[in-house]
């Protein structure tokens, strides 16, 4: 397993290889956000920020959304996954922010997971870009990153991920860590095909010494 001291050194060659990392989602303000964030899971961010391009122009505010049909809402959000389910979830969204708080999302990551359509992840993702709130969300590319590279087991769950994370890094680089990580599990440490032979991390990374063995 990986030592902190190790995870420190990743973080490290990890921030040089990727110093601007940031939130792909394209938003203008917290509900933006949130909902660009519910569209995206089991998504590209490259596709939500194609739809909500036009999403966008179209819904300004909680109460555009409650505005039209389900079906409308439906159409317009149709080349997404779940489009279904996201948009009776960004209605019922939308009638709790305008019923409980005046319309405006709450800067509380726990309130917001009581949000239909609004896991830990997204929440951590709000709380963290829109209102600066240090926070670790745990996506497919962190949780795949951590678990290569042996800081946590194959079987851990997201949260444990995300625990031991914050442990081990400091709560102010928190939304930074998160962000290049992302970027080195979408660009670099890929899903299939991760680019082990050019990988400063290699020397430390479990996952990637097997694979380098394998090609040996």
């Amino acid at each position: 397993m990986l030592t902190k001291k190790e995870w420190e050194i990743c973080l490290e060659e990890i921030g040089k290889m990727f110093p601007d990392a940031h939130c792909e989602l394209v938003h203008d303000n917290p509900f933006e956000l949130l909902v660009a964030t519910l569209l995206s899971a089991q998504c590209t961010d490259v596709l939500v920020n194609r739809v909500t391009a036009d999403l966008f122009r179209k819904y300004k505010t909680p109460e555009d959304y409650l505005s039209v049909e389900i079906e409308e809402l439906q159409n317009d959000i149709r080349s997404i996954g779940l489009y279904r389910n996201k948009a009776k979830n960004i209605q019922a969204l939308s009638a709790i922010l305008i019923d409980l708080f005046n319309g405006e999302v709450p800067a509380d990551r726990d309130l917001l997971t009581t949000f239909p359509g609004v896991g830990r992840k997204t929440a951590n993702v709000v709380v963290s870009n829109a209102f600066g709130v240090p926070a670790m969300a745990v996506d497919t590319h962190v949780e795949r990153v951590a678990k290569r590279l042996g800081m946590n087991r194959w079987k851990d769950s997201p949260l444990m991920v995300e625990e031991k994370i914050m442990r081990w890094t400091p709560m102010e680089k928190w939304t930074d860590t998160h962000h290049q990580i992302i970027f080195f599990g979408r660009y670099h440490c890929k899903a299939q095909n991760p680019a082990c032979p050019e990988c400063p991390l290699l020397p430390l990374c479990r996952e990637g010494k097997k694979r380098m063995k394998k090609l040996a």
